[in-house]
């Protein structure tokens, strides 16, 4: 059933206007409007469902039983009391309210025996991995709500050593990603078919912490996320999601914090990320598998989000080949001597794709290591791959972004050889203790300019 629902979503058109070259004011008072109305809760019906839980034991079967239930009786809450409780993975199904009380504690086990393969997406690619510790695929009508905790229980002793990298644990004994992962990629350039893209024992690929896969109104809301194995927040090819109130504290090996992937009318706020990769980094699927499904995201707001420690703040990239339109971050704060770029758009020609219409407003930084702007177009450079698929970004606005300390103000990267950057605009911008004192723009762009941009309070006028 799941790999008939994924073969035919192949062929469905995702549409959505472009608003191609939207001005910051008709983007702002137009297409952002439209765009929060897209977006709602789902509403689920006033039922309560209790799994009997035990504190000296798994309660796998506890939960998903209690959620099968919910969703057999039409919906409503699963609640999760005070205590901490030790569990396997868990799937999500329609109507179902996955309620984590404050006090409560769910704590997922690593004993990889109790985690089953499933189909998902690992770094923009298609295969059965296992399962994440939160799944739903192709459901309608979920959540994850509460005050509690989720914690993935990862550490050096066991899921971050699978990352294959000494610092978080690895040794030549741990089985890794060093393995599944070159393979994986293999896969994809070569167009392996999905269903004999097996993973899972003796591969050493990592899961995510909460994945919804192909579903429909989802929320994750107000909880805490802790030491996530990989990505921690993945929505697969979701639409109407929302994301709020959420803390992420993971400083593990590719611990991004939330990561749509070809997802449509998004909405994540009042969110707090600390975290060992990217805060935000919006994907649409690596390479050929990305070309093949051919669906962007897009229709996205970030808004009223403080980021701590990331590579990146808000992220476009890398695993962006299906493209992306329409971002739209405002009033967020950001502030950390490990929070290496402010808003951020990395690929390379292995992705392709088209990344536009990103409108920037109102965001105050601290401390950022390299720049409060970062386009690279020269990403993982050392990339093998089948063709060549030169990424196009255009559109892009900042206003009133103002950073405190940074390396750049803004860094470009782009080809020597054509011009892939285009319409990149700064206004009514304040960058202080900049220690180069200014931008750095390498290889072919056109129509980029700045627009009373300070940097270390001297002009920077940037007309290209």
């Amino acid at each position: 059933m799941r790999k008939t629902a994924f073969s035919l979503i192949l062929a469905l058109a995702f549409c959505c206007g472009r608003a191609e070259g939207a001005t910051p004011d008709k983007a702002w008072a137009e297409i952002y409007p439209e765009i929060e109305k897209s977006i709602s809760d789902p509403v689920f019906p006033d039922r309560t469902f209790n799994p009997v839980l035990s504190a000296n034991g798994l309660n796998t079967e506890a939960v998903n039983g209690a959620i099968r239930e919910c969703s057999r009786a039409g919906g409503g809450m699963v609640v999760i009391p005070p205590g901490e409780w030790l569990t396997g993975p868990i799937e999500l199904l329609s109507g179902v309210n996955l309620h984590i009380q404050e006090g409560a504690t769910l704590r997922f086990t690593s004993d990889l025996g109790e985690y089953p393969l499933v189909l998902t997406r690992w770094e923009g690619m298609d295969c059965y991995n296992y399962q994440p510790m939160i799944y739903a695929y192709g459901q309608k009508n979920i959540a994850v709500t509460g005050k509690g905790i989720i914690d993935g229980g990862a550490g050096r002793d066991n899921w971050w050593a699978m990352c294959g990298a000494p610092r978080f644990g690895w040794k030549e004994d741990v089985v890794s990603q060093r393995i599944g992962r070159p393979i994986l990629m293999e896969w994809n350039e070569k167009g392996v078919p999905v269903e004999n893209r097996r993973l899972g024992d003796g591969f050493g690929m990592r899961v995510q912490l909460l994945n919804p896969c192909l579903c429909e109104n989802v929320l994750i809301e107000g909880v805490t996320l802790l030491r996530s194995p990989f990505w921690v927040i993945h929505p697969l090819l979701c639409e109407n999601l929302t994301v709020r109130g959420v803390r992420v504290i993971n400083d593990g090996p590719n611990g991004d914090g939330c990561d749509p992937e070809s997802c449509k009318n998004v909405l994540i706020e009042n969110c707090f990320f600390d975290t060992g990769d990217d805060c935000i980094a919006i994907k649409s699927g690596r390479n050929v598998d990305g070309r093949r499904w051919n669906r962007p995201t897009e229709n996205v707001i970030v808004r009223n989000c403080h980021m701590k420690n990331g590579h990146g703040g808000v992220v476009v990239g890398s695993e962006i080949s299906g493209g992306f339109r329409n971002l739209f971050v405002e009033n967020c704060t950001m502030d950390s001597p490990e929070l290496d770029r402010v808003i951020r758009i990395k690929t390379n020609s292995c992705r392709g794709g088209v990344i536009e219409n990103i409108f920037v407003r109102n965001v105050e930084v601290g401390r950022c290591n390299e720049a409060v702007l970062k386009i690279n177009l020269k990403y993982d450079p050392k990339e093998i791959c089948c063709a060549d698929f030169p990424p196009v970004v255009r559109n892009v606005h900042l206003d009133n972004v103002n950073c405190k300390e940074s390396r750049y103000g803004a860094r470009i990267d782009a080809y020597d050889d054509k011009v892939n950057v285009t319409g990149i605009k700064v206004s009514n911008c304040k960058w202080e203790n900049v220690a180069t004192g200014d931008n750095h723009i390498s290889g072919r762009v056109s129509d980029v300019g700045f627009t009373n941009v300070s940097i270390n309070g001297k002009p920077s006028v940037v007309d290209r």
